[in-house]
């Protein structure tokens, strides 16, 4: 072995690994939350039982009661699931088993006059209760199924997409 190398003993090198690794979850866990905090908060979760989950950036997480949903977020249930939000306009959403939608976009700025609210319903059944933004500006909702794209005028709605076969 040179001279002028230095070895460090294998307890250090795995102290300094496991510092390391420390570190790096500390950081992820610290900015993982500020990434999600950059999307505008639409609402919370309401009820939750059964196979119920919020799927955001691609994770299907379960759902509960006081949870966040962001604009762009999912809702899907399973066979046993139902899930129900409020929205920060109080536009009310349910979702009974085997059901999934997606919420594309959520504004509500009256001080901006900034409104719009866009909901892909994607399978099984759903009801809608309209909230301010439909009594504000009608013509910024958007309701989308697989076969149509409905309008809202203020109102409460059931919605049934059953998957083409």
């Amino acid at each position: 072995m040179p001279h002028n190398m230095c070895v460090s003993p294998p307890e250090t090198v795995m102290s300094n690994s496991r510092s390391l690794v420390a570190a790096l979850v500390l950081v992820c866990a610290v900015a993982a939350p500020a990434i999600a905090q950059d999307r505008p908060v639409a609402g919370r979760i309401k009820v939750s039982t059964g196979s119920a989950f919020i799927v955001r950036e691609g994770a299907q997480l379960p759902a509960q009661l006081g949870q966040v949903v962001f604009e762009s977020d999912g809702l899907r249930t399973g066979a046993d699931g139902k899930i129900g939000i409020t929205l920060s306009d109080d536009t009310r959403l349910s979702l009974g088993p085997n059901s999934e939608l997606k919420l594309e976009q959520f504004k509500f700025a009256p001080a901006d006059s900034a409104f719009g609210l866009a909901l892909k319903f994607v399978k099984g059944a759903a009801t809608y209760v309209s909230g301010r933004i439909a009594k504000l500006a009608p013509d910024s909702i958007k309701l989308e199924t697989p076969a149509a794209i409905i309008g809202v005028r203020g109102t409460t709605l059931a919605i049934n997409v059953v998957p083409a076969e």
